[in-house]
């Protein structure tokens, strides 16, 4: 057999183990999705079907298999049809870029599917296109009130987009690669990045929140907010995938804010005094990761109110786009003028930045919270008079 074709079949298989992956925890984290909101809202949570509910997820995906898919007199049925198909699909294909171990420690083959050096810059490509899904999907449903929830997901996703690209701009300047293999490295001899860039950091978390359209910014698919936005005319399997695709976008934007300000899949190297080579095994602690992160997903749904989606809006382009560009400029001009010093000054200056946001948060929250006062002159010009 040709190296060539091994290759593309070994890839094929990696890509499908992904898959796999994927799909079986994300049918599974909406049992421990509503499992958990049960427990911290004191109830019991799904536990009917099968033993202490374990098959749930297994009669959801016969319930939405056979439910019947109900199409829109006045929808473009092609890209009604599209529109899941190209959600889920971006959603599937940005995970395999993200290392899991070191090389050859996947039964002598990557622990990836495949390997760019522009990682994350590919990453964020992918993941923006998953707008095109739900703009495609509310555009396509002939309906009035599906095409306006589209428009102000679309909104949305690109507006936090900005703060998210920004907030990753100092990590790039500190590491210089936009590798995910580099900055893994980079981190396993400086240091977890969370150190230096904490700012960036909580940014990056809050852009990740209003990315996968998870509470508090779950706008797209609120019933109080045009009958449930873009997906208010789907059903079945096609509901289901836009379903699946928010969820997967969750699995790796916890894989992601693993792997770039927490080590990826690098362990505690102190723990390699205890149990030697520890700190290098594939997969285990990037699992770990994510799944520290998922329930922080699920926490604080459990947690925070939504907010309007003016709210929604002015908080990103009034506090979070701004503060990334801050992160920005203060990392560019510490290693400009820095000299020969280390970055530690940096992550105290970064931290700093968190604690004096979370110190003055009742000051600053005017700037989202507060709808302005329009005077009488002003409605009255408004109205022509």
């Amino acid at each position: 057999m040709p190296d060539w074709l091994a290759t593309l079949l070994i890839s094929l298989l990696k890509a499908v183990l992904v898959v796999l992956g994927l799909l079986t925890t994300f049918a599974y984290m909406t049992l421990i999705e509503r499992r958990l909101l049960g427990r911290m809202q004191l109830r019991p949570g799904p536990n009917r079907v099968g033993p202490m509910g374990l098959l749930q997820p297994a009669a959801d995906a016969i319930k939405s298999i056979f439910k019947e898919d109900l199409t829109v007199t006045l929808a473009d049925k092609l890209v009604y049809t599209l529109a899941p198909i190209v959600a889920i699909g971006m959603a599937l294909t940005a995970f395999g870029g993200l290392p899991a171990g070191p090389a050859g420690s996947l039964f002598g083959e990557n622990p990836w599917v495949y390997n760019l050096d522009t990682g994350i810059l590919a990453l964020l490509a992918l993941t923006s296109m998953g707008v095109y899904g739900i703009f495609l999907g509310g555009w396509a449903s002939g309906s009035k009130y599906p095409i306006l929830g589209g428009l102000r997901s679309s909104a949305q996703m690109i507006s936090y987009e900005l703060g998210m690209g920004l907030s990753l701009l100092g990590l790039l300047m500190i590491v210089g690669t936009t590798s995910f293999h580099g900055i893994v490295g980079w981190q396993a001899q400086n240091g977890p990045m969370i150190l230096f860039q904490s700012l960036g950091f909580v940014l990056f978390l809050i852009s990740s929140f209003a990315e996968t359209n998870r509470t508090p910014f779950d706008l797209p698919e609120a019933e109080q907010e045009i009958v449930a936005g873009y997906l208010t005319e789907y059903s079945a399997i096609k509901w289901a995938l836009f379903q699946m695709a928010e969820y997967v976008n969750m699995i790796t934007a916890s894989a992601v804010m693993a792997t770039l300000f927490f080590g990826g899949w690098k362990g505690p190297q102190f723990l390699n005094a205890l149990i030697p080579g520890i700190s290098d095994w594939p997969l285990i602690w990037l699992i770990v990761k994510i799944a520290f992160f998922l329930f922080l997903f699920i926490w604080v749904r459990a947690t925070l109110p939504r907010l309007r989606y003016d709210q929604l809006m002015r908080f990103g382009w009034k506090l979070v786009l701004p503060l990334a560009l801050a992160n920005t400029m203060l990392t560019a001009a510490f290693l400009a003028f820095r000299g020969s010093g280390g970055l530690w000054f940096l992550g105290v200056l970064s931290l700093a930045g968190v604690l004096a946001l979370l110190v003055l948060s009742d000051r600053v929250r005017v700037l989202w919270n507060q709808p302005s006062i329009r005077s009488e002159g002003d409605r009255v010009r408004a109205g022509g008079d």
